[in-house]
């Protein structure tokens, strides 16, 4: 086995400038963009939409309650930092190669087969989990809804434990029996969401936008009247001390980054937008860091008032805003709408998360490096079913048994191993392809690509301390899959050696 066939490369082009609606050919050979419908308004919104869920409304309370305390502001600003280095990146390669893929697809035009599939692999680990982890959370705000409304009126709604959380919980790397038996609320959002997939339901630009708008109104609505109950003595002391590798301390504000860095996986979503959008080579790079700018300034804000109004040891729940609200009575109708406007602000990212998901198996597919199951399309509902349909069934699985915490380590994980490569690649194809015009360049590539992929490999060093066995039989799975049958399998090697 070459390392020329293992790092066999898609020839790349430039995409052409083209006017909205026009289909065009895709810059990766054999591609076909969709039409295009997109602002760059529309792709703000739709990285806010994608990036605006399970950050705020879930893993700020899990980072600050474990990792960081009230510095995990710090933490949000060093994952801030290095996602833009990052997006700096996409957004080169979004402009250039307006394709479908995602980093998938710009690691196959510069890195080669085997690290695009590596990458590819790590993109599945990314979607799959996200969804399963968003849906641990949007279960905790809807059974705190229930027991909001039973208050109201007068009786008990809210599901028993046992089937509103996790089975099993992990400690020192262990999965531990917690008596509980499932999961119920997240094993249902998944599914009627897979189903609502499977029929062809697609989120338009303007029903994304009315669902941001409602979701930044809560948002708005819940620093507006809950900064008078701030206790500046809650931010006492800032850094709390050291307790051990990644709890607290400057070490545990590092792990904190890794850990929130999921809340930036809506990149991603921009990234494979971008064959809609009307001018991707202007409207890309606005897209992708204007989202970036506008959620990192959210997450700090609302990071700030949460440790103000509640202890940080408090804040390690499934629904961590619901949970600082409970502590005020005067706030308890602000309770309520968070709840709603949580639930319906993570059912979206569900979605968005379950199309990537099964938009990335696609791709893939077709490439020869996976099964042809998951490139199938539905005869009537044009959509391809049965890789939704597997994508909603091991995810549902997987909500109905993890705890959120794991979940979400691996998800940041997945995503920091992408932007890494994203980061590397740009370099790579300044060197090997310097002809192609490009309508953004990531201004000082020589500092900030590099600078990047550091960022983003040492967070990722700090989650893998605490899940090296789960990261490493998951690559480990992956390689036995690509060996075992992409390898063979590849559209791209079959066609050149025919």
């Amino acid at each position: 086995m070459s390392r020329v066939n293992l790092f066999i490369k898609k020839p790349v082009s430039a995409a052409p400038h083209v006017d909205a609606g026009e289909p065009v050919e895709g810059s990766l050979h054999g591609e076909t963009t969709l039409k295009r419908v997109l602002t760059a308004r529309q792709l703000i919104l739709l990285g806010v939409g994608a990036v605006i869920g399970a950050g705020i409304f879930v893993l700020t309370g899990q980072a600050a309650a474990v990792h960081a305390g009230p510095a995990i502001t710090i933490s949000f600003i060093l994952a801030g930092v290095a996602c833009a280095l990052a997006g700096l990146c996409y957004a080169e390669f979004a402009a250039l190669l307006p394709v479908s893929g995602s980093a998938y697809s710009y690691s196959y035009a510069t890195l080669g087969e085997f690290i695009a599939w590596f990458i590819g692999w790590n993109l599945v680990l990314e979607y799959l989990f996200a969804v399963s982890t968003v849906a641990v959370g949007w279960s905790g705000y809807f059974n705190s809804l229930l027991h909001s409304i039973g208050e109201v009126a007068g009786g008990s709604l809210g599901l028993p434990e046992a089937f509103a959380s996790a089975p099993f919980s992990v400690i020192d790397g262990q999965l531990i029996a917690t008596g509980a038996i499932i999961n119920l609320p997240a094993v249902i959002i998944i599914l009627g969401i897979c189903a609502l997939c499977v029929r062809g339901m697609s989120q338009s630009a303007f029903v994304n936008g009315i669902i941001v708008t409602i979701k930044v109104t809560v948002i708005l609505l819940f620093v507006a009247f809950s900064l008078q109950y701030v206790d500046t003595s809650n931010w006492v002391p800032y850094i709390p001390a050291a307790e051990g590798p990644g709890r607290f301390g400057w070490d545990g504000i590092v792990r904190g980054a890794s850990v929130v860095f999921f809340a930036y996986i809506g990149f991603d979503a921009v990234s494979t937008a971008a064959q809609e959008a009307k001018n991707p080579q202007r409207d890309m790079p606005i897209g992708i860091l204007g989202s970036l700018v506008a959620c990192t300034v959210l997450y700090i804000v609302v990071a700030a008032v949460l440790t103000g109004m509640l202890p940080y040891e408090l804040l390690g729940t499934a629904k961590p805003v619901s949970t600082a609200l409970e502590a005020y009575p005067n706030l308890l109708w602000l309770k309520t709408v968070v709840e709603i406007g949580a639930i319906a602000g993570l059912s979206s990212v569900i979605l968005v998360m379950m199309i990537g998901q099964t938009r990335i198996f696609y791709t893939m597919s077709r490439d020869g490096l996976i099964g042809r199951m998951f490139g199938q399309v539905h005869p009537r509902y044009q959509t391809p079913h049965k890789g939704t349909i597997f994508v909603g069934l091991v995810a549902g699985t997987l909500a109905g048994l993890l705890p959120i915490g794991v979940l979400g380590d691996l998800v940041s994980m997945g995503t920091l191993l992408a932007f890494a490569t994203v980061c590397i690649g740009v370099l790579v194809l300044r060197k090997t392809r310097p002809d192609l015009p490009r309508a953004f360049r990531v201004p000082f590539a020589g500092i900030i690509c590099p600078l990047g992929a550091i960022i983003c490999l040492w967070l990722f060093s700090r989650a893998f301390k605490d899940n090296w066995h789960w990261m490493t039989t998951w690559i480990l799975v992956g390689f036995v899959i690509y060996f075992g049958y992409g390898y063979r399998h590849s559209a791209l090697r079959n066609k050149i050696s025919a």
